[in-house]
Order: C-alpha cells, then sequence, then structure tokens
C-alpha cells in the first residue's frame, strides 16, 4: 500500500520515468529547425535557410518519430514538423534549396 501513495515523478520530457536523450535531443534539434524555418519564410531573400532548415527539420522529425516512446515526445515532434514543412514549403515558393 505504500507504493500506492508515493507521488509521481513529473518530468517534462519522459512519461514513464526513464531518460530517452536521444528522443529528446531529436525533439529539441526538430522544434529549434522548425522554428527558424518557420520564421525564416517570411522574409522572401532568405529561402536558402527557411528551405534547408524546413527539409533537415522534416527529415529529423520523421526520424523521431520512428523512434519516439513517450506521447509528449511525440507532440513537439508533430510541432516542429508543422513548422518545418510550412517553412520548406514557403521557402520553396520563393526561391527552393539553391537559389534559382
Amino acid at each position: 500500500m505504500a507504493q500506492a501513495m508515493r507521488s509521481p515523478q513529473i518530468s517534462l520530457l519522459s512519461t514513464d520515468g526513464k531518460p530517452h536523450p536521444l528522443q529528446d535531443t531529436l525533439m529539441a534539434v526538430t522544434l529549434t529547425l522548425g522554428a527558424v524555418a518557420f520564421v525564416t519564410a517570411f522574409f522572401h531573400n532568405l529561402h536558402l535557410i527557411s528551405s534547408w532548415a524546413g527539409l533537415i527539420g522534416i527529415l529529423t522529425g520523421a526520424y523521431g518519430q520512428f523512434v519516439s516512446v513517450t506521447t509528449r515526445e511525440r507532440f513537439a515532434l508533430i510541432i516542429g514538423l508543422g513548422a518545418s514543412a510550412i517553412g520548406f514549403y514557403i521557402g520553396m515558393f520563393h526561391g527552393g534549396l539553391f537559389g534559382g
């Protein structure tokens, strides 16, 4: 009965109480690249940054989804993937990956 009274461990990155360094790193990289791609997509002359950051963010987010363990990781990865995709598509519209 003493186990039932123990308070649950609250963590922002894992809900099962185990460390997930690879998944946490992929989540942070995807969120960062998504933010960079999304913000730079609003500037026409930064299409190289937005398209490359978006493409790399999509790839890291997809791999992160493949190896993710908890729901919180998947939620953050989807946010990063969405921002990366929007930045990538707008960057492609403005000139693409190679400045065309």
